[in-house]
């Protein structure tokens, strides 16, 4: 495991004067890929380049890529072009998981000067250096993805409210429609004792939320193969990480960002519903309520077990929010298959759906297949799902109007409001009080407002103060 000190400390050398000094970043995907961006921003930092807004004129622009979906793969080109818009001369640095898959292919985007793969992006300053020695072509430097066996911690931070804390990277396994694991390699960890210490770090910067995040977070210390009995326990796994967070004084929420049905286990869910950081929120992918479905795209479970979670959770916390990721247009996957997630979805006590549409990825099981299901049929199913989504988290946040619970309020993008989550996020939102921003407050929860969040008073006890 290695941590941004180190890498700094042995990685960077001293930066001609002559060198530009100015950067900025632009993310693409999930809240692994944001947390990883802010840590490499630190990098710049400490080694003097002032970090600026991404229409400023960087003399460098960082892009951090996704692969999950087609649409991501276009976004980076993109921002490319956006890049060069605001900073012509500029030099164009791609990393991430596309950066990973297709390295090659994004170097031949013009203006891009450097491409580097998931082993070689956390050591960015170095390279940064060849560039004024290698102009023309765009610049490879992304080995195999096997070279992707360290752990690097990372942790967002810019947003007081909230920090992202990765904790885990990689995974092991091989669902049919996922190119992750030939993005990020094997699933690796973080040591509890490392987490612990950003955590702490977090608190003294005053952010009041962490989110866990990673990859396969439930898999930390590979807990997998200790839950299906390959190998017996020997170091920390997931349910000891969170005890030990729960410990973390500074920090008034934890929330984890995602966890697999098959490893949020009875131990995982008593904990958090007996927790006073651990907020009532999960979310489990599914992706099928069909076995057939769940059995080609090799997922580790059956509906049967992700029932029985959310069974579970509920009896411990009635008020838990739970969302859920779901693809359709899977290869293969009938109207009746399609029907029979959607009536599971439906009569399944969750709170919120995040619907993906399947797309092809290069060099996956499911690519090879030749039962792909036609576009329309897929966004037609997308936009069957998106509805049921509304339509559950609505009803989710009606039945706790006239009730009275905290918000960790934050500045709405909307002028004179401000918002924020209850700890079973809830997405409320009040006029505007700067000296509440990035505090705790109990609200009185009213009605849904036409944007879909709650509105709200704050309680009288608030007030007062």
């Amino acid at each position: 495991m290695l941590n941004f000190a180190a890498l700094y400390q042995t990685h960077y050398q001293v930066v001609n004067m002559a060198t530009p000094r100015s950067v900025a970043f632009y993310t693409l995907g999930c809240k692994l890929n944001y947390s990883e961006t802010s840590s490499i921003g630190r990098l710049f930092e400490e080694a003097g380049y002032s970090e600026v807004g991404f229409k400023d004129g960087a003399d460098i622009y960082v892009i951090n890529t996704c692969s999950v979906t087609d649409f991501a793969d276009k976004k980076c080109r993109q921002i490319v072009r956006r890049a060069l818009k605001y900073s012509p001369e500029a030099k164009v640095v791609v990393v991430g998981c596309y950066a990973q898959l297709k390295p090659e292919e994004i170097s031949e985007i013009e203006g891009v000067d450097l491409v580097l793969g998931a082993a070689e992006k956390f050591r960015i300053l170095n390279y940064v250096e060849e560039l004024s020695k290698a102009p023309g072509k765009g610049m490879v430097r992304a080995g195999e993805v096997k070279e992707a066996n360290e752990f690097v911690n990372a942790f967002s931070f810019g947003d007081r409210t909230r920090s992202f804390l990765k904790v885990q990277d990689g995974c092991d396994y091989k669902c049919t429609f996922c190119t992750i694991p030939l993005a990020r390699g094997r699933s690796r960890s973080d040591t509890v004792e490392s987490v612990v210490a950003n955590a702490h770090r977090i608190a003294e910067m005053g952010v009041k939320e962490i989110v866990l995040t990673g990859v396969n977070i439930g898999d930390f210390g590979n807990g997998t193969e200790v839950i299906e009995g390959v190998r017996p326990k020997k170091e920390a796994m997931f349910i000891d990480l969170i005890r030990e967070l729960d410990k973390v004084e500074g920090i008034d929420r934890f929330r984890i960002s995602s966890i697999e049905p098959n490893l949020c286990t009875d131990e995982v869910i008593e904990f958090v519903a007996q927790s006073g950081r651990f907020v009532p929120h999960f979310h489990m992918p599914l992706q099928s309520g069909n076995n057939k479905q769940l059995r080609e795209m090799r997922r580790r479970y059956k509906r049967e077990l992700y029932a029985d979670r959310v069974a579970t959770i509920k009896a411990l916390m009635p008020h838990c929010c739970i969302g859920v990721d779901v693809i359709v247009g899977f290869p293969g996957e009938t109207e009746e298959d399609f029907l029979e997630t959607y009536r599971f979805l439906n009569e399944l006590d969750i709170s919120y759906l995040h619907v993906f549409t399947y797309s092809e990825r290069p060099n996956t099981p499911a690519y090879e297949r030749t039962d792909h299901v036609d576009m329309e049929e897929r966004r037609r199913r997308n936009k069957m799902l998106t509805i049921l989504s509304d339509k559950k988290r609505r009803y989710f946040y009606e039945q706790f109007t006239g009730t009275d619970r905290t918000v960790l309020f934050e500045q709405s993008k909307e002028t004179g409001l401000m918002s924020g989550f209850t700890d079973n996020y809830v997405r409320v939102s009040l006029p505007l009080q700067e000296e509440l921003l990035n505090t705790m407050a109990p609200v009185h929860l009213h009605h849904i407002n036409e944007e879909g969040a709650v509105e709200a008073t704050l309680s009288a006890a608030t007030v007062a103060n």
